[in-house]
This record gives structure tokens, C-alpha cells and sequence, in this order.
């Protein structure tokens, strides 16, 4: 039995009893939400309701091979004929935008294998120790013994395969592998999701990929490979912010380092930091976020700084 059995049961009560249901995607969707948000709208639509998916973000191009749905954006929507509202994954990046705007009488519910979420709802579901929101989703379907259909597998398995980084990370536990076996029985194209998520890259991607590469940098004393991409680098190539998300990931493969850094220059004076690691590493990235103000995984973590990248005699800084 699921360790949230009596959360999940709670859950598909409140989505059988609303006719108006929302689910709300996390700022510059990534695999994880988009599956699970994508997995819950194909349940609620066999169920007859009527649900809308929202993100301050568009859907990323490179998922636009597996689901042509459209975000839509929460100034646009009218937030008060939803009874039901249900935030999947890193809740805290656009979701606690529209939390003061929810009244008293409708549900709120929260969805996330983040461990530093401060936010919660009237229904709350989060537990780090799963690789993804996707595999609890997964859980939440047999929990309530719900039948699979093959466009929820596929979306299943896209939020597991993009979090567990195609089954290598150290969260791919032998419950993740159980689940993938009984998605590919349900029918999900796991070959189609690798393209779409790893495999597919366009020439803008690459080359700015190249350019990260090519400033890479390793730290001897502490094993850190960092690198940087300015605006000006994505705006060289014709690229966009979504290319830079595996970037860490790949550094992170180089021999001999520790865990990886990617700063990227973003809209509004942001710069985003990407860590990556792995656990034989034995380095905890999490506390490396933290001390910046983000957080995440102890794998796999982020921040968000004022700032611009410059380059100096002796490499980059932050100003």
C-alpha cells in the first residue's frame, strides 16, 4: 500500500466531485510537470470534466512531439470557477503567485518531490525520496486502482525518464524500474521519449552547447566544472533558455569532478545557477543552492541571483 494511500484516495474524491478542475504547471516547464500535469488532464477528461492546464510558460518545443496542448497563462484565466486547483513539481516557482488570489471554498492541492517546498495545500503531497512527480502520480493511479491508458503512460514515463536522467541517476530505484516495465506494457513510445527530451537537438542547441563547452572549467581543489552562457551567447545562436537544461548534466560526466555548475543569464537581471552531481561523488548540491537562496535535490539543484556574467582578464564574474 502507497504511503500516501489516504492523500491519494482524498485526492480522486476531489476530482470526481469537481466539475471544474485546474492544474498548474511550474515557470520554464521541464519533462516532470509537464507529464504529470498532462497525465492528470487525460484522466480528468475520461472523467467528463472540464480542466485547464496553466503556466506562466509556454509548452517547450521539444515536447511539442509528444502533446500539442496549450498552456494557458493564469492573467488569463479566471481563477475563481475552478473548485479544484492541483500544482505539480517545484510548486514554488510560479505557483505561490496565485495562491492569494484562491478563495477559502475552493481545494488546493500540492504535488512535489522537492524537499525545501514551504507552501501547502488543502491537500499536500510531497516526499523527496521519489525520483519524480510523475512516479507518485504513477502511484496515485494505482493506488486508486485507475486504469493507464497509453497517452497517460507516455506521460508517465516522460517525467520519469527526463528526472531520472534516462534511468542513470541515482533515483532510479528498482520501484522506478517496476514502473517503467508496466508503462511500455501500456503502450508509452520510451524510444520516442528519449528522442524527444535527449536525443532530438537542433544546430542552435549545439552550438550553444559548444560554447558552454568550450568555457568549461574545472576547479583542481574542490572539483567543480563550471561554466557560463550570457544572453548574447543564446541570442548568437538563435537559441532559447531551454537549451541550456542538460548542460550541467553533461559537465557533470567529465572524470575526475566532484559536481557541476552552469550560470546562465536570464530575463530581468536573473542569473540562473544549474548543480548537478552524483552520489557516489558524494556531494550534497543542495547545500551548495541554499547558501544562494534555491535548493532542490541533493543531486540536482538550482538558484536564482541578481546579476550579469562579465568577462575579466582572468575569466568570469558576477556583478
Amino acid at each position: 500500500m502507497s504511503k500516501f494511500a489516504k492523500e491519494f484516495n482524498t485526492l480522486n474524491y476531489a476530482i470526481r466531485g469537481s466539475q471544474d478542475i485546474l492544474l498548474f504547471a511550474h515557470t520554464r516547464p521541464d519533462g516532470d510537470t509537464v507529464g504529470s500535469v498532462l497525465a492528470l488532464k487525460e484522466y480528468i477528461n475520461v472523467l467528463g470534466k472540464n480542466v485547464d492546464v496553466a503556466c506562466f510558460d509556454q509548452l517547450p518545443d521539444y515536447l511539442t512531439t509528444l502533446s500539442d496542448v496549450s498552456f494557458i497563462h493564469p492573467d488569463n484565466l479566471d481563477l475563481k470557477k475552478y473548485k479544484l486547483i492541483i500544482a505539480t513539481d517545484s510548486v514554488e516557482r510560479g505557483f505561490e503567485k496565485i495562491l492569494p488570489q484562491i478563495n477559502d471554498d475552493q481545494v488546493t492541492v500540492i504535488i512535489d518531490h522537492h524537499p525545501d517546498i514551504t507552501i501547502s495545500g488543502d491537500i499536500t503531497i510531497i516526499d523527496s525520496t521519489y525520483s519524480s512527480v510523475c512516479e507518485m502520480v504513477y502511484d496515485f493511479f494505482a493506488s486508486n486502482n485507475l486504469a493507464i491508458t497509453r497517452e497517460i503512460s507516455t506521460f508517465l514515463m516522460l517525467g520519469i525518464i527526463a528526472d531520472t536522467g534516462v534511468l542513470q541517476h541515482s533515483n532510479t530505484t528498482s520501484h522506478v524500474l517496476g514502473i517503467i516495465s508496466e508503462l511500455m506494457k501500456k503502450g508509452a513510445p520510451m524510444g520516442k521519449i528519449i528522442n524527444a527530451t535527449f536525443n532530438s537537438k537542433k544546430i542552435s542547441t549545439l552550438k550553444l552547447w559548444g560554447r558552454a563547452f568550450e568555457r568549461a572549467r574545472v576547479n583542481q581543489d574542490n572539483g567543480m566544472i563550471t561554466s557560463v552562457l550570457t544572453q548574447e551567447d543564446i541570442k548568437e545562436f538563435g537559441a532559447t533558455t531551454e537549451d541550456i537544461a542538460q548542460v550541467a548534466t553533461i559537465l557533470n560526466t567529465v572524470p575526475g569532478t566532484k559536481f557541476a555548475l552552469i550560470l546562465s543569464e536570464r530575463d530581468d537581471g536573473i542569473i540562473k545557477g544549474s548543480l548537478r552531481s552524483e552520489k557516489y561523488k558524494g556531494v550534497n548540491v543542495s547545500k551548495l543552492a541554499a547558501q544562494f537562496g534555491g535548493g532542490g535535490h541533493e543531486l540536482a539543484s538550482g538558484f536564482e541571483i541578481k546579476g550579469k556574467i562579465v568577462e575579466t582578464e582572468d575569466g568570469w564574474k558576477i556583478e
